[in-house]
């Protein structure tokens, strides 16, 4: 590619018999042409194009396993139609195509990209890949990816992390994973990759730790009204119209992100709506990293713990992350307690923002339960529990119910966008007032509290617009952990 610094991808899909048994493969390789990561997949019945597009998708999201995001990247294939089709010079007419199409692009938005064609004799890498994959299908087997040493140490297998199942309070599992224990049923996943054909096995990625460039950050004045801590500003000013969130679960938004990720967007407008005549003020809604409490699964409220050395560096994941384009943070806002202070002090030290303190962004307060695991509860508070699961308005033993929860958390965010108007402010708070924030803005009922699942470390986005609706850009997004 040139410079230093990017990334190639080739990617191919074949089907023997068009449509027939089919799978693809992918690689993903430094300027230097060193093999960093390798995915194949046999996806079962499905036709070249789709298939070709599978591996462009799974080409694009080996490399965010990478921790690549917001690189210079060049994507290589043999499929003139998806070249030119994602290059935007040809239309995508195949139904079947279109939510292919709209995911490859999503992940797309998320890095710099070149699209060339190259012959086929040029693709073999891929090709190969594809092959083995369909060759290991057509004999009951799961293709496994050979060992990358083209970076120091030994390969690492890279899986997505599983953010289906919900979680309802604060007290999850160390990492993205597993959901805490609780009392909801799970909910419909969040949009995500197509899903395989029938018979088709989980992709096999073989990867080696990669990395992205930072990129530029402003900086806002801290508004009266919040205590305020931390380093002081490095400028500021506002905005007329800059990239925003960037998100894996893409719930709202452009239409051209409706089956994947929206990363960079127009804030002055919005999905299928007319255009809004004003910018939007966009919540970086970033959950704090790991507790002791977390780890054991426990209720965290209004308890005080500090971070785990895990926490610290999910926090500073999530910082670095932050301080890269196409995010242009320019406020800073914290609850108060410990664990929310610490990963927004991470984001300060990489954006040399000020941190600004709004204490109605704080943990719903659990009461007697603090500290307890959801089987402790169950068995020692069996009727309370049950009627707090039932009604949002009943509150733990000494504690606070989530209805008061909601209405705190609706008066912070009046607060931040009327003091912060038309700017990108990151939000750091805990699960509840963030699942509070999402429902108010997609107009969900109560319920909608016990359908979401958040991440430690997780970053959501909504904008909100003056002379429109709320627009949720991302829910859960542990890109940065992986």
């Amino acid at each position: 590619m040139g410079a230093t610094g990017g990334f190639i991808v080739e990617a191919d899909g074949g089907s023997r018999g068009n449509p027939g048994p089919a799978g693809y493969g992918a690689v993903v390789k430094d300027d230097a042409g060193q093999v960093l990561a390798e995915v194949a997949e046999s996806i079962g019945t499905a036709t070249n194009n789709v298939a070709e597009y599978r591996g462009l998708i799974a080409g694009l999201r080996a490399l965010l396993a990478l921790g690549a995001e917001g690189a210079r990247v060049e994507v290589r294939m043999d499929s003139k139609l998806v070249i030119e089709q994602m290059a935007g010079r040809w239309k995508v007419k195949h139904e079947g195509l279109r939510p292919l199409a709209l995911e490859a692009a999503g992940l797309a938005r998320r890095f710099r990209v070149t699209w060339t064609w190259v012959p086929r004799e040029r693709n073999s890498h891929a090709d190969r890949l594809a092959n083995e994959a369909m060759d290991a299908a057509a004999r009951g087997e799961t293709w496994q990816a050979s060992e990358i040493t083209s970076a120091p140490g030994s390969a690492t297998a890279v899986e997505p992390p599983n953010t289906d199942a919900p979680t309802l309070f604060d007290p999850p599992s160390a990492g993205p994973g597993p959901a805490a224990p609780g009392p909801a049923a799970p909910g419909p996943a969040a949009p995500g990759p197509a899903a395989p054909a029938s018979g088709a096995s989980a992709p096999a990625v073989s990867a080696s730790p990669g990395s992205a460039s930072p990129g530029a950050v402003s900086a806002a004045p801290a508004s009266p009204g919040y205590a305020s801590t931390g380093s002081a500003l490095a400028g500021a000013g506002g905005r007329t119209g800059s990239p925003g969130a960037a998100g894996a679960r893409a719930v709202g938004g452009d239409a051209g992100t409706a089956a994947g990720t929206a990363t960079s967007h127009d804030r002055r407008g919005h999905g299928w709506m007319p255009r809004a005549t004003r910018v939007a003020t966009s919540l970086l809604l970033l959950r704090h990293g790991q507790t002791p409490l977390s780890v054991e699964k426990r209720f965290s409220g209004l308890g005080d713990p500090s971070l785990t050395p895990t926490g610290l560096a999910q926090a500073e994941a999530a910082a670095l992350r932050l301080s890269r384009e196409p995010y242009e943070v320019e406020v800073i806002v914290t609850s108060p307690l410990a664990r929310a202070r610490q990963t927004a002090e991470a984001v300060a030290a990489r954006t040399g923002l000020q941190v600004l303190v709004d204490d109605d962004l704080r943990e719903t307060d659990f009461g007697d339960w603090e500290g307890h695991t959801f089987a402790e509860i169950q068995q020692r508070w069996p009727r309370e529990l049950a009627a707090w699961l039932a009604d949002p308005d009943v509150a733990p033993p000494g504690g606070e119910s989530f209805a008061s929860t909601a209405r705190r958390a609706e008066q912070a965010r009046d607060r931040i966008v009327k003091a912060h108007e038309g700017r990108s402010v990151v939000v750091v708070s805990h699960v509840t007032p963030i699942k509070m924030l999402v429902r108010f803005a997609l107009g969900a009922p109560p319920e909608a509290l016990y359908r979401m699942h958040l991440d430690l470390a997780c970053l959501s986005a909504i904008d909100y617009y003056a002379d429109g609706p709320a627009v949720v850009r991302a829910l859960n997004d542990t890109a940065h952990l992986t």
